[in-house]
């Protein structure tokens, strides 16, 4: 039976690890209420703007730069993680859904070039020990004050890029937060915008009156679109982590929990064992001088 000493050791370790274990699930529930509500009031905002965006570029053969489809060679991946871990797979999943979509398009076409560029301290340790990979760099300073800002300076350099045909397809990986318990994987296509047909009259379903031009309306509204997009998906990642982590921490709690009872268990199990074998000594000890 294992030394008492031992057992106790192991109490305390285990004790101190349910309290860091237990503050940090407190840290990311606090942090993850604030990014959920954030979410909740920017996705219904976000779906609307890409809604008239869809609408409004639709059918009369404008010449939108941002939505140009061409023969795919080379492709830009921003892939978003986490500066910090004990967040479950939420990392994992991103990375190799990242792979998955680099061998995707090695397949489809050995001369397509894909460049990679990571937001998260996780991804970008991955990243950059790939000899295999076109690592541009990281953006992982961008988790420590997310704002629209911040994120709208990416978004112009995104469309300099696509716009002077350094890049034909920029897609986004990323988490898209579901629930506290829940992320979903999401693959989304950035640029180029995906314009809808227009019906047999050459119009829209929805028709606007415009002022001023149509063009110039388009030419504002599209890069405001796109950088709502963009901060949806950083937003969406930043909750989904915070879930994630809270999950894991509580799992964490509850299994050293559970160990602590073991723990203590085996301890008075030990302790009484002890007892008793000093009881029996003693009185063999007395025995013995009475004999």
């Amino acid at each position: 039976m294992a030394n008492l000493k031992e057992i106790r050791t192991r109490i305390s370790s285990v004790s101190s690890t349910q309290q860091i274990t237990s503050a940090m699930k407190m840290v990311s529930a606090s942090k993850l209420r604030k990014s959920q509500n954030t979410i909740m009031k920017l996705r219904p905002y976000s779906e609307k703007m890409t809604e008239i965006v869809r609408n409004v570029c639709d059918s009369e053969m404008i010449d939108i730069p941002l939505a140009n489809v061409r023969p795919i060679e080379n492709v830009l991946l921003l892939v978003l993680t986490s500066n910090k871990g004990l967040c479950s797979g939420f990392n994992a999943n991103v990375i190799k859904a990242a792979l998955k979509r680099i061998n995707f398009y090695y397949q489809c076409d050995k001369y397509i070039k894909v460049d990679l560029k990571s937001f998260g301290k996780k991804g970008s340790d991955f990243f950059k020990k790939q000899s295999n990979i076109r690592y541009l760099g990281d953006g992982d300073g961008i988790w420590d004050n997310l704002n629209f800002e911040e994120v709208s300076k990416e978004v112009a350099l995104l469309i300099e890029a696509f716009t002077n045909k350094k890049y034909d397809r920029i897609e986004i990986i990323y988490n898209q937060f579901k629930n506290a318990t829940t992320q979903i994987l999401q693959c989304e296509t950035f640029l180029p915008i995906d314009i809808p047909v227009a019906d047999t009259r050459g119009r829209s379903v929805n028709d606007y009156i415009y002022e001023p031009s149509k063009k110039e309306i388009i030419n504002k509204i599209i890069p405001q679109a796109l950088k709502t997009q963009l901060y949806k998906c950083f937003v969406d990642s930043f909750a989904s982590e915070h879930g994630a982590r809270m999950t894991s921490m509580h799992k964490a709690t509850d299994n050293a929990t559970n160990l602590l009872k073991d723990l203590k268990l085996r301890y008075n199990k030990a302790r009484q064992a002890a007892i008793t074998n000093e009881i029996i000594e003693i009185c063999s000890g007395a025995d013995a001088l009475n004999g």
